[in-house]
Parts: structure tokens; sequence; C-alpha cells
């Protein structure tokens, strides 16, 4: 939320993605003009409103409400014969402070199922070690949002070389089951309408992954990738991940599939990511729908827990910890999302609905629904508006965030939350 999840990136910031930039390498090429190197950015920066928090109501000024702020390099190279070169350098930057990073509206604090001992089945003795282990979880797993491990350029980094048949990519990238994500939101990642972010901790899907090598392909209305990652740096050897998506567009419809398979850092098969979706366009209305199906039996970055406590509380308890918080960190379960989207003019309203049915023992099930009005000043330049509504069931206590930030956890456990989010956003 281990910089594979999703803390690192936040649901964030891929409007018509590199994704395209993905599934579709020709789009990269086609961004830059001759040879050379483009300086390129967003600004996004507005005031939140977030209901059901532990101090209430909370108003503040955010950055990345409907996109993540970032700059970035990116340049080609054509070499004739239809082969280029291209790269892309690109860092994130919050609007509100100038810092790299940013923490959720709730701080530190995680879920009480990741934090209270009787929630996790634990007897009530063992509660000063379930706190200190949450203490270091907040971090490893990324409630402090942002470049991690000191990445200079923590959103992407690759360098591409496209050919008649294809495009090789090698650096950090997005993932294909999350580019398949992206591409059949309604919001495709923005705002806390996203269909991601009710799902922001721990992880669904892996969204980008460092030392990395992806193939690409787009023909004929199809297009499709496959990216293999040897881990991030710092992580077992083990931790491994493959990735492969495909898509197929004739006219106004469209359908997609997904998939991302990640090993723990015992090697063990850990995350598992299953993205199905669909889309119609007619007119100025568009209808998208998607199902992502999530399965982790071995969650990873748990297994020095252990290890850390034995000293303080003796082996045998602390492996009782570690395997509590294991159990705690397995998933289980199916995101539903269902969008409409209308343009006018320079007027664009979007609604959506999206649910996740938690089959794990907490049954965290979490509801979002809600609306999201951008209106355009110019052609780099837009005011939006968000209303959204989370629904906590049972142990699920997620609070609205934005597509730049974790909207982070409600007072307790079954708390709902409603966000309320008003901003400017300046693409250069």
């Amino acid at each position: 939320m281990k910089t594979t999840h999703i803390s690192k990136s936040t649901f964030g910031g891929v409007k018509r993605i590199a994704l395209a930039s993905a599934l579709c390498c020709a789009g990269l090429a086609q961004a830059q003009t001759g040879d050379g190197v483009t300086l390129y950015g967003l600004v996004d920066v507005g005031v939140t409103s977030v209901s059901g928090l532990k101090g209430g109501t909370v108003t503040q000024l955010a950055s990345g409400i409907m996109e993540g702020s970032r700059w970035g390099l990116k340049g080609t190279e054509d070499m004739g014969g239809g082969y280029k070169a291209i790269f892309t350098m690109e860092s994130r930057v919050e609007a509100d402070t100038g810092a790299n990073s940013n923490r959720p509206i709730s701080g530190s604090q995680l879920s009480d199922r990741f934090s209270q001992a009787p929630l996790m089945g634990l007897p009530t003795a063992l509660q000063p070690a379930v706190t200190g282990v949450g203490a270091l979880l907040a971090n490893e797993f990324g409630v402090n949002v942002g470049t991690y491990g000191g990445r200079g350029f923590d959103r992407q980094l690759y360098l591409g070389l496209i050919t008649p048949v294809g495009a090789v990519l090698a650096g950090r990238m997005y993932t294909p089951a999350f580019e398949t994500n992206a591409m059949y939101d309604i919001m495709e990642t923005q705002s806390g309408l996203a269909a991601g972010q009710i799902v922001a901790f721990p992880a669904v899907l892996e969204i980008r992954k460092s030392n990395s090598i992806a193939y690409r392909i787009v023909k004929d209305g199809i297009s499709g990738a496959l990216m293999y990652s040897y881990g991030d740096a710092g992580e077992s050897s083990a931790s491994h991940m493959l990735g492969v998506n495909a898509n197929y567009k004739t006219g106004p419809f469209s359908v997609g599939f997904g998939y991302n398979g990640a090993n723990n850092e015992l090697g063990q098969k850990s995350l598992t990511t299953s993205v199905f979706g669909a889309s119609m366009e007619l007119g100025s209305d568009k209808v998208s729908g998607m199902v992502i199906k999530i399965k982790d039996d071995n969650p990873a970055s748990l297994s020095a827990i252990g290890p850390a406590l034995t000293p303080q509380i003796g082996a045998a308890a602390a492996a009782v910890v570690q395997t509590a918080f294991i159990n705690a960190f397995k998933q289980d379960g199916t995101l539903y999302h269902i969008g409409y989207r209308h343009v006018t003019g320079n007027r664009t309203m979007s609604v959506a609905y999206t649910s996740y049915n938690d089959n794990g023992p907490a049954n965290a099930d979490v509801k979002s629904f809600g609306a999201a009005y951008t209106y355009s000043l110019s052609k780099r330049t837009d005011l939006n508006a968000v209303v959204v509504r989370y629904d906590n069931s049972n142990l699920a206590q997620v609070a609205p965030g934005g597509n730049g930030y974790i909207g982070g956890v409600t007072a307790s456990a079954g708390t709902g939350s409603t966000g309320l989010a008003f901003g400017v956003r300046h693409r250069f």
C-alpha cells in the first residue's frame, strides 16, 4: 500500500494512461513528434472534506484529487524501417507541500482487523506485539504513500524499442492487469470514485513493478502485453511476477482481460488478480463494466515478523503473532464495477457504482457510489467536483481518497464515510 502494493502508487494517475502506453506502444511514439525529448506534467490540487474519521469530518487541501500530480521526460528516436527508440521518466510530486510523498488523512492508523489482537484471534496479552508490528507494517505496505527506497522516478522509468512486430520495454512500468483495470474503470482511475479506491489496502492489484521486461503489440483492433518482473530492489529473488493482458476493440465496443500473478519472498504463490472488462460508446455516452477476482493465500513481506518478535516474546508466541498477521492479510474476493459517462461540449459527468465482496473471515465488504463533474476551462485546465459515499460492512473501514492519495480508514469497523472534493487540474 513492499512497493508492489497499493500504497506506493495508489491507484493513481493514469489518465488514458501510458496504459495505452502499454497496450499501444505506437501511442507512445505518436505522443511525440519527431526525435527529441519532451518535458511534461500535471498539477492537480483542491479541497477535500471526508466524514467518518476518528476526528470527525476533516477538511484539508490535497494534491491529486482527479490525478496524481507529476512531472516527467519522454523521448523518441526514429531509426527508420519501422524502428523507434523511446523512453519515459516520470516522478510524482505533491502540489500541496512540494514533497514526493504524502500520508492519508487518518495518518498511520490501520484498520481494526490489522491492529486489534482480539479481532486477529489473539489474546489481549499480545496486543503490545500486535501494535509494534502494525507500526512497522504501516510503513512497509505504504501507509506513507509516495516514493519508496529513494526512487526519484517512482511512477515510471523505462526504455523501449518499437519494431514492426511489437515493442520491448524494460524498467519500472504499469502492470498488465492494472492497465486493464484502468481501461474499464469509467473513471480511468481518477478520483475517489475510481473502482480501485475501495480496495487500496491491502492491495488487490500490483500497480507498478520495477525490474520488469515487457513485450507489447497492437494490430487490427487487437492489443496485448506480456510482462515479467524480477521483483523490486531489496526483495527476495523469489519475488517474481508474471502479467498478461489482451484487448479487442471493434467500432464502439471493447472487451479485455488482464492477469497478474506474483510470488512472495519465499517463492510461494501470492497475490493473483484477474480482470475482465467491457465497454460501449454511443456518441457522447459511454458505459463500462468490470469484474476483478482477487486471491492471495500467501501474503508477501510477512515472513520476517516471527524472527523480529522472538527476542521480545519468545519463538512460540512470535510464531502465533506472525500466523495471525498472515491470516489477516490473506485475500479472497471479487470486485464489481459499473459506470456511465456523458460528455457535452466542455462538460463531463460520470456516475459509478463499485462493490467488493470479501469472502474471507473478516467479511470486509465495501460499496462505493457517487458522481464526478468536470468543467474544462481550456484544453489543458479544468475544474472538478466529486461526491462519493463508501458503505463499509462488518470489519471494513475504508475512507475516500483521491487518485494521488489513499483516503485511509474510518473511526471504527463498519463505519461509512462520505467524501467531497473540489479541485483544479492543469496539464503541461
